[in-house]
């Protein structure tokens, strides 16, 4: 059986490490049972006998932990719509970030197994894989879809949990500079960055959004705030219900010019 065009052994790896059985995978790969095991046994991936039966692997998962609104699940929706991915040919969600600490951290809120991607010569960066159908349909209720960076809109986050997922995007793509005046969130979206401003200017903040250029000619917003006495009062806003779940420096550098 020859392998549909696309599909490369990476993802291959990533199907069965997301806890998809053979049976599942054969149509969306188009290699067979057998052909599946020896690209899994050419990179060394242990494999489970039960696979042979048609039976998924399961992995365990909070399946309705983006069902319901709290302050856990902002943050970790926020880190999502800027570092997480949905899988189009599989129901597996996956969450990028450079401190494994983070994907920890979400793994545990989200009551999911640590299970990480595999590594290779263009995937360098951590990445935790989620196997979920139902995930990835809340998810599609909310506006994420596959290929969303160009595309993803702002979501509808209640008022109450609104600094929470903002905490979120800060800490997937925000940066704060060192020396805490100035912060900026990259996007690839311009829906999604009129709703960052709009957020900033509903909290009375000096804001705007910038554009660049990229060599392809794609087009990136960064959306800022400004100013010695804007970054802390943005941080009073976001970290007031952070409890342990915010990346340490970049509070740390928001507040630098906070009056005590």
């Amino acid at each position: 059986m020859p392998r549909n065009p696309g599909i490369a052994d990476e993802i291959i790896v990533n199907m069965y490490k997301s806890g998809m059985s053979y049976s599942e995978m054969i149509p969306i790969i188009g290699l067979s049972d057998r052909g599946i095991r020896n690209v899994l046994y050419k990179h060394g991936v242990k494999m489970n006998r039960e696979k042979s039966s048609g039976q998924p692997r399961k992995h365990s998962v909070n399946e309705n932990f983006f069902k319901v609104w709290s302050h856990e699940m902002a943050w970790v929706l926020g880190l999502f719509w800027t570092d997480g991915h949905v899988h189009k040919q599989t129901n597996t969600i996956s969450f990028s970030q450079k401190d494994e600490k983070i994907l920890r951290l979400i793994a545990k809120l989200m009551e999911a197994d640590y299970v990480l991607a595999p590594f290779g010569k263009t995937k360098i960066t951590p990445t935790l894989n989620i196997y979920s159908k139902s995930m990835k349909m809340d998810l599609n209720a909310l506006g994420i879809m596959p290929n969303k960076s160009l595309t993803v809109p702002f979501p509808d986050v209640p008022k109450e949990f609104l600094p929470s997922f903002i905490r979120g995007v800060i800490d997937g793509d925000g940066w704060v500079q060192r020396t805490g005046y100035v912060m900026n969130i990259t996007t690839g979206s311009s829906q999604f960055a009129s709703g960052l401003l709009n957020v900033f200017q509903t909290w009375d903040l000096r804001s705007e959004i910038t554009t660049t250029n990229t060599k392809t000619g794609k087009v990136i917003y960064r959306v800022w705030v400004k100013g010695k006495f804007d970054l802390p009062k943005l941080a009073d806003i976001i970290y007031k219900d952070a409890n342990d779940y915010f990346i340490p420096y970049k509070r740390n550098f928001m507040t630098l010019h906070k009056k005590m």
